[in-house]
């Protein structure tokens, strides 16, 4: 994920336009001239007390390394092999639902989209939860159920709901396979 970043580049163009030389950069930062080559090259990956030393050597913030100022393009293509997975709560034993972030890498983003995988379960162990803003949500396959304002929504593939994050609502497969939706969520309205 922060190969997206193209830290090793940014630190390289910092470096190339106040013409300063690996070595001297070092005695500024008390990082080694191999290390920051590393850091470069792209074959180290810094951690942020190490930009936080080179961000202030070249009197810029954190975010330069972490924006794209030259390039601010709405267009962002996230490859289907670089998103990854995680279970609806870390702590959970067994996950409701699992979602990929579909836009993880792109700035500045007006919605959020995911792909949730819904388990199956029985309406009692729905975990409801809330967030800001509106959801829609859209069924790829399989059925499901949406609890949302203790009303139980059954729906089924090519269904789609839109409704406010904010009120409790939670998420059930229905049968013995796991459904799968897009989910898109907005923050609130000012």
């Amino acid at each position: 994920m922060l190969s997206s970043y193209d830290l090793g580049r940014k630190l390289r163009h910092l470096r190339l336009r106040k013409k300063i030389g690996l070595v001297d950069l070092g005695k500024h930062t008390g990082l080694s001239a191999s290390m920051l080559s590393q850091l470069e090259n792209g074959k180290l990956v810094p951690t942020l007390p190490t930009l936080a030393r080179i961000a202030m050597v070249f009197d810029v913030g954190l975010d330069h390394f972490f924006t794209n100022r030259t390039k601010r393009s709405l267009c962002s293509v996230i490859r289907a092999g670089e998103r990854m997975r995680f279970p609806d709560r870390a702590d959970a034993p067994s996950p409701a639902w699992f979602f990929e972030c579909l836009a993880f890498s792109t700035q500045e983003k007006s919605l959020q989209a995911y792909l949730a995988t819904i388990e199956p379960r029985e309406r009692e162990h729905v975990i409801d939860h809330v967030h800001d803003g509106a959801e829609f949500l859209y069924v790829l396959n399989g059925s499901l159920a949406i609890t949302y304002a203790e009303e139980e929504i059954q729906m089924k593939q090519g269904d789609s709901a839109y409704f406010d994050g904010s009120q409790p609502h939670g998420y059930r497969a229905l049968g013995t396979a796991p459904a799968t939706a897009i989910v898109v969520t907005t923050p609130p309205r000012l």
